[in-house]
């Protein structure tokens, strides 16, 4: 029986299906709440229909994450099949969500001794994802957990991350800021440049006038740490895949690209940010 390393990690992960399918990646959702309505993240509510409804609610949706039941039966069940397999759990930031120290629950929750480590991502969408999806190819090569847990870790040093918000009314909607700075904002065109603090924290990094603008600073920040090196790049965009090619195109002539992703934001992200969201990660290719 195999004991190669399972990997289990959640929705706001945002890694493409097809990614989660190749590597066996466990996924549990968090949920989208819209009023009454309770969907389980990418489950029951894909993006496109996430960014459909946002758009035609009069009502701003809420998240939920999983239970500690939840993850403890993911768990279970990867233990059922194997009592020997190791099981890495990779998560949402906790300076975020208390996915976390749900997960760290759901490990308590378990009735026998597993090899179960949870690792705090520190990150949010595919800024951790693209963490998951390495651990899941060491995986599949055969390393041990110390190796997998290692190399997550030096990522979450290595990769850069922006979001490039459209719209301010999300943000406000949801008492990030007030609703004076988001009309004086949507007046003078201001698009927020966000990233990720090194205690997973989402936090302004400048604001500027303009989408062209906005672009031309984010390369610049990227150039401050990668310049000349070659980069893995993933754009995630909020069911617009078009924006996320054109994106790239731009950065393209910047960069030296080794692998380009497209990946949807989903709901949890979605839901704080609103439609419109450009998200670029780039980490260098190890040499």
């Amino acid at each position: 029986m195999s004991h190669r390393v399972a990997i289990v990690t959640d929705s706001t992960a945002d890694i493409p299906e097809e990614l989660v399918r190749k590597y066996g990646i466990h996924v549990v959702p968090l949920r989208v709440l819209f009023g009454e309505e309770n969907y389980a993240d990418g489950v029951e509510l894909t993006s496109e229909q996430f960014y459909d409804k946002l758009r035609q609610s009069a009502v701003l949706p809420t998240t939920s994450q999983p239970s500690p039941t939840d993850f403890m039966n993911v768990y279970q069940r990867l233990l059922d099949e194997n009592p020997d397999r190791p099981i890495v759990s990779i998560h949402l930031s906790s300076g975020m969500s208390g996915t976390y120290q749900s997960a760290m629950l759901g490990k308590s929750l378990l009735e026998r001794e597993a090899d179960l480590t949870v690792i705090d991502s520190k990150s949010a969408s595919y800024g951790y994802g693209l963490m998951v999806v390495q651990a899941a190819e060491l995986a599949e090569q055969g390393k041990s957990v110390a190796e997998i847990a290692a190399a997550v870790q030096a990522m979450q040093q290595s990769r850069k991350l922006f979001f490039l918000v459209d719209t301010l009314e999300y943000l406000q909607k949801g008492g990030r800021i007030g609703k004076a700075s988001a009309i004086l904002g949507t007046l003078l065109n201001i698009k927020p440049i966000l990233s990720i603090d090194e205690e997973g924290v989402i936090y302004a990094v400048e604001k500027v006038r303009g989408h062209k603008k906005a672009m031309a600073r984010i390369i610049e920040l990227f150039q401050k740490d990668l310049a000349g090196k070659r980069v893995n790049l993933a754009v995630g965009h909020t069911a617009d895949p078009a924006s996320a090619v054109a994106c790239a195109e731009q950065l393209q002539g910047h960069f030296t690209l080794n692998e380009v992703i497209y990946t949807n934001i989903g709901a949890v992200i979605g839901s704080h940010v609103g439609p419109g969201v450009i998200a670029i990660f780039m980490w260098p290719v190890p040499e």
